[in-house]
């Protein structure tokens, strides 16, 4: 009796011990010093680079009141991305009293994740919208390419253009696609083809390779890779239902509508540094008592 009851008070006690643990808030990440307008706690970015970054945004925030902030960690240790960048857009209270012209960019290279947080005097300019396409076509692809500090540069300069109404935003997205990416969608744009090409070919031997040839041809990826999905659907759908090769069917060479498609995000594990550190301080700097309201946008690269 005397072990039942041991072991009964051990069970207890340590259900006790695991509900408090697990009742406990977990601790979030600290916000940083503002030391700069560019923050590098990643130690991502040249002294050259920091130090030309802040020099165009001490020449924009001079000019216009703007204020814009460049803040790059190496890893959120798992708190959500807006959650964070609103926390540390409130804490240093980017952007003049009043007038709430503030803008944050933050970049977490562990989750490769990118956040431009505007306070609500700019969300009018640079809208949700326009942010996203901003990360989506400037700054995410250089990063893709493994160049950081240049996405970092488009990004701020995009930004400021934006503010000042001078950004002429590319006509297509720039878009970065793998062989292996283009070869998976290819094959499977011919799959996709083949099944309902088959489908319909019950109902009539000349529908079903149009259809399929037509249906592989605007689901894979870009023209070229389009063609040829559509041309091999025809063949085998003609092949398996018994119609020849010649179909009739030809193409023309245009683009699809997916062909604006925007990358698939992809993520990495890129190693984090320490957060005591940052370049481009300079002595003085402080936000203006800006506030925010969650204008913005997110990404990933």
């Amino acid at each position: 009796m005397r072990l039942m009851g041991r072991a009964a008070r051990t069970i207890l006690v340590g259900w006790l011990w695991f509900t408090l643990l697990s009742s406990l808030p977990v601790l979030a990440l600290d916000v940083p010093p503002l030391s700069g307008r560019v923050v590098d706690l990643a130690h991502v970015l040249p002294p050259a680079t920091t130090a030309q970054l802040s020099e165009t945004l001490q020449a924009h925030e001079a000019k216009t009141s703007n204020q814009v902030v460049v803040l790059i960690v190496p890893s959120l240790d798992d708190e959500p991305l807006f959650d964070f960048s609103h926390r540390v857009a409130t804490t240093w209270k980017l952007g003049a009293k009043g007038t709430d012209n503030g803008v944050l960019l933050l970049i977490a290279i562990k989750e490769r994740k990118i956040r431009l947080e505007v306070g609500y005097g700019l969300e009018g300019v640079l809208t949700d919208a326009r942010s996203a396409q901003i990360i989506r076509n400037e700054i995410a692809p250089k990063f893709r390419a493994g160049d950081v500090p240049a996405g970092v540069a488009a990004g701020v300069l995009a930004v400021l253009h934006t503010i000042e109404g001078t950004y002429q935003a590319p006509e297509r997205p720039t878009a970065f696609h793998s062989d292996g990416e283009i070869i998976a969608n290819t094959i499977v744009a011919v799959i996709l083809g083949l099944v309902i090409g088959l489908f319909f070919s019950r109902a009539h031997r000349v529908v079903g390779p149009v259809v399929g040839g037509g249906l592989s041809f605007f689901v894979a990826p870009w023209v070229v890779p389009a063609l040829i999905a559509g041309a091999v659907s025809v063949g085998l759908i003609s092949l398996i239902s018994g119609i020849g090769p010649a179909t009739g069917e030809r193409r023309r060479g245009r683009s699809g509508p997916f062909d604006d498609t925007w990358f698939s995000s992809r993520h990495g594990g890129w190693g984090s540094g320490g957060l005591g550190e940052s370049f481009g301080g300079s002595g003085g700097f402080s936000g203006g008592g800006g506030d925010f309201g969650g204008g913005g946008a997110s990404g990933d690269w």
